[in-house]
């Protein structure tokens, strides 16, 4: 009888099947045993070859699909639902991760969970398409919304993603769960942020439209 995973690793996908492959076998290939996590991979309505690249790993995550594009914060929400870890960690098509990631950041929540610790961050490196280190970026200083274990119970008490934030959806997000828990932070580079011509952060207007939606609803 397999064990329940203690955590699980959430990633939407919407047309990243150049990335796509380095992203799976980073994930696979944790120090962490493969008993303890789960992938979950939701496939949001890509007209790539997404579909053909994540056939190669059908046997080692569980796939959700939407018919058609939902979003970012609706297919996040719809992989965490359907989870079974105690802890969740998103992490972007696009991107990969060190072979500690996993590790490390569950066994710094255990470690410190009599501490009130509810979630943690790390650093990462931002590279470049060919993978080539462009900087090392604290996550204090530049945070962004993947490399973060958040406790399930907890995302779930603040409502999970808001749906309406196509772009800034962490930032809301880490709004609401520092309101009520303790986020804390790992300053090791873990996590791989890839820069590129497709990343859907290049696109200032819609940042600057969903960062005055933030100021609105938090009054800040």
């Amino acid at each position: 009888m397999k064990t329940k995973p203690k955590l699980s690793v959430i990633v939407p996908v919407f047309n990243q099947d150049k990335y796509l492959a380095r992203c799976m076998r980073s994930l696979l290939n944790q120090t962490l045993s493969k008993n303890d996590y789960e992938i979950i991979v939701i496939n949001d309505g890509s007209t790539d070859k997404t579909e053909l690249v994540l056939k190669q790993f059908s046997k080692e995550i569980k796939l959700l699909k939407n018919k058609k594009n939902k979003g970012l914060p609706y297919s996040i929400n719809k992989g965490i639902i359907s989870s079974q870890g105690r802890f969740i960690v998103r992490v972007d098509s696009d991107d990969y991760v060190n072979s500690n990631f996993l590790k490390f950041l569950y066994e710094f929540l255990i470690q410190n969970e009599k501490f009130k610790v509810d979630g943690v961050a790390c650093d990462y490196l931002l590279v470049d398409d060919n993978e080539k280190v462009i900087a090392k970026k604290k996550f204090q200083e530049n945070p962004i919304g993947c490399g973060i274990m958040f406790k399930k119970s907890h995302l779930k008490k603040i409502g999970f993603y808001d749906k309406k934030f196509f772009l800034c959806e962490e930032k809301e997000l880490i709004i609401r769960y520092k309101k009520k828990y303790n986020l804390d932070y790992l300053g090791i580079p873990l996590y791989r942020y890839r820069r590129h011509n497709n990343n859907i952060t290049n696109n200032k207007n819609n940042i600057k439209y969903f960062e005055k939606l933030i100021l609105k609803k938090f009054n800040v």
